[in-house]
């Protein structure tokens, strides 16, 4: 089963982290042995196992914010600084392109072709070399952008997502942690993003922020890594009303998979600790059924990992040592079940639909 995974750090993790992602995960562990630090030596995402895991594309992100809170290789104290980080994270993406180990999709014709070429691999029983990975590059938190009018500049260079912001106070919206609307610099934004076609992420978005964000911005939404508030209740889930709201604009909910998101009671440390409750990928399932009983259909719930976002296998499904886990989830389904072409769906189907119809307009 092909998957398109809507949230990875690979960049961030390539760069900030140190990590060589041509390398195999079981390397990356084994280099990494004695580092100290959460997430270290227990990975889980690399090219090798995203090739593996039939991953055919992922959404690849550019992460570098600038609250007023900084964070060492996180959050920067200007967006000058942050605007800085972003390119060369984007630049790394680049650099692997043109050695051949990925595609930069920014096309309604370049997605389709990629798209055909994995599924006549898988249809031809997965023989031969398989196709380079597809990335399409997102933001998450829009601080590197330095003014509403620079977007466009991002969007030549390959932007096609766009998350307005991440934790704490963002230079253009209130995101988690926060109860902080839009800022001034918001609304023009969003107004340039419907101008150049650039999806929408709400996730991260205070309640006030993903509102305020519906009222300025008339494109195709998602939610590219984003859990329900419903089963977990904490203010980074989406609430019924707010998964309904991104249902009703054709939008797709990615599902989480880091477990203090997944089931309640989880609290972040050792995974095996016994006062923690178990969290599997059955619990991944849940959050993506609940999206699929509130739109009545398969057509609005995916995935979006958010795998190695500054964790490892310490805060992930238990039965998950490498994203090539995320096979696991299409049997998942099948067993509550759901028909192929819901699973296809949820597991691929969705997020090329979301992007052929975006790109379609522009």
């Amino acid at each position: 089963m092909l998957i398109i995974d809507a949230h990875l750090d690979l960049s961030w993790n390539a760069l900030q982290w140190g990590r060589d992602l041509l390398q195999s995960v079981n390397t990356i562990r084994t280099l990494e042995g004695a580092a100290v630090g959460k997430g270290r030596g227990v990975g889980t995402v690399a090219l090798p196992e995203l090739r593996r895991g039939r991953v055919a594309i992922s959404v690849a992100t550019l992460i570098a914010r600038s609250t007023g809170r900084p964070v060492p290789h996180l959050d920067y104290p200007t967006p000058i600084q942050a605007y800085g980080v972003a390119q060369g994270q984007l630049a790394y993406y680049r650099a692997l392109e043109h050695v051949g180990a990925i595609r930069i999709l920014t096309d309604l014709d370049a997605l389709n072709q990629h798209m055909a070429d994995w599924q006549r691999w898988e249809t031809q029983g997965a023989s031969g070399e398989t196709p380079p990975l597809g990335f399409v590059i997102s933001m998450e938190g829009a601080d590197p952008i330095m003014e509403p009018g620079q977007l466009a500049e991002w969007h030549a260079a390959g932007l096609r997502l766009l998350g307005i912001t991440h934790y704490g106070p963002g230079r253009y919206a209130g995101g988690t942690g926060t109860e902080l609307g839009l800022t001034a610099l918001g609304p023009p934004l969003l107004r340039e993003m419907d101008r150049l076609g650039v999806l929408l992420d709400l996730t991260h978005c205070s309640d006030e922020s993903f509102w305020q964000a519906l009222d300025h911005y008339g494109g195709p939404v998602l939610a590219s890594h984003n859990n329900c508030r419903a089963l977990v209740v904490h203010q980074r889930q989406f609430s019924d009303d707010q998964l309904r709201a991104i249902i009703a604009r054709d939008g797709v909910i990615g599902a989480a998979l880091d477990t203090w998101m997944l089931k309640p009671g989880w609290v972040i440390g050792e995974r095996f600790d016994p006062a923690n409750p178990p969290v599997a990928l059955n619990d991944v399932v849940d959050h993506i059924d609940h999206v699929c009983q509130l739109a009545g259909s398969s057509r609005h719930a995916a995935i979006g990992s958010d795998l190695d976002g500054g964790f490892g296998r310490e805060q992930s499904p238990r039965d998950l040592d490498t994203i090539a886990d995320l096979q696991k989830i299409a049997q998942l389904l099948e067993k509550r079940g759901y028909a192929a072409a819901d699973i296809a769906a949820i597991m691929h189907g969705n997020w090329v639909r979301l992007l052929q119809s975006s790109w379609a307009r522009t």
